[in-house]
C-alpha cells in the first residue's frame, strides 16, 4: 500500500450495528477540528440501531440496508456487500471505517477497499480476536489489555496493525468494567488512525504499517501490578 495524497478531505464510510460511540467520536473529532475528514455515509445492517440517529442528528446521511433480502443462497453475505458497495461509490467513499459493525466483511468489500477498510477491536491483537474479546482477557487473567486499530483483511482481525492503547486490568475486573475502560481508549486512537490515514502518514509493508514522521514513544512501560 502507498500512502494517500491529501488532496481534499478524506471521505469517510461508517458501518455501523448498534449503539455506535465510535462513530461519535470521530464526528466529534471532525467537529473539533482535530479529524481532517468528512463522513460521506453512515450505513447500518440494523433499522434501530443507535449509530443511525446519531448520523441524522449530525445532518449526515444515514442508510438502513436490510440484510433480510439477501440471505437465501450461497453467495448471500457477498450479494449483500455488493450492495452496499453500490452505496459506499454513490457516497465517493475513499475509506471504510468498522465502528460495531457485526457482520464479516466479505472480498467483495475486501477487493473493492484494498488496505482501505479500518476496524477496531478491543484487545491488543494478535491477543483474543473475535468476539468477547474483554471476557477472554479477564478470563485468563491477563494484567494489561486494550485496543487496536487495524487495516481489514480477509483472516477475523488479522489485518497489519495502525494504533494501540493498553489498560490495566483491575483486580476484580468484569468484562463490562474492563470493556468501559477501554472504550475510552477506542475514542481517543480512532480517530487518530483515520487522521494518519488522511494525513498520507501510513505505509504498509508487510505485516509492518510504517508512519511518516514518527518519533519513538517513551521508553517508560505499563507495569500491571507496579513495582
Amino acid at each position: 500500500m502507498s500512502a494517500r495524497v491529501p488532496t481534499s478531505k478524506l471521505r469517510v464510510g461508517v458501518l455501523a450495528s448498534g449503539r455506535g460511540t465510535n462513530l461519535q467520536a470521530i464526528i466529534d473529532a471532525i467537529e473539533a477540528g482535530t479529524l481532517d475528514a468528512r463522513i460521506a455515509v453512515v450505513i447500518s445492517n440494523k433499522q434501530e440501531a443507535q449509530a443511525l440517529e446519531r448520523a441524522r442528528r449530525h445532518g449526515l446521511t444515514g442508510v438502513f440496508l436490510d440484510p433480510k433480502p439477501f440471505a437465501h443462497g450461497s453467495n448471500s453475505r457477498e450479494a449483500y456487500d455488493r450492495a452496499i458497495l453500490d452505496v459506499l461509490q454513490k457516497h465517493e467513499v475513499e475509506l471504510i471505517a468498522l465502528a460495531g459493525y457485526m457482520k464479516i466483511v466479505t472480498p467483495v468489500l475486501i477487493g473493492a477497499y484494498p488496505d482501505r477498510i479500518m476496524n477496531i477491536h478491543p484487545s491488543l491483537l494478535p491477543a483474543f480476536p473475535g468476539l468477547d474479546a474483554q471476557k477472554k482477557a479477564v478470563d485468563w487473567g491477563v494484567k494489561i489489555a486494550g485496543c487496536t486499530v487495524h487495516f481489514v483483511t480477509e483472516g477475523v482481525d488479522e489485518g497489519p496493525i495502525i494504533i494501540q492503547a493498553a489498560v490495566p486490568v483491575l483486580q476484580g475486573d468484569t468484562a463490562d468494567t474492563l470493556s468501559a475502560r477501554i472504550l475510552v481508549q477506542e475514542h481517543r486512537i480512532y480517530p487518530r488512525a483515520i487522521q494518519l490515514y488522511a494525513e498520507g502518514r501510513l505505509r504498509i509493508e508487510g505485516r509492518h504499517v510504517l508512519l511518516a514522521g514518527a518519533s519513538d514513544p517513551a521508553t517508560g512501560s505499563l507495569i500491571n501490578p507496579s513495582l
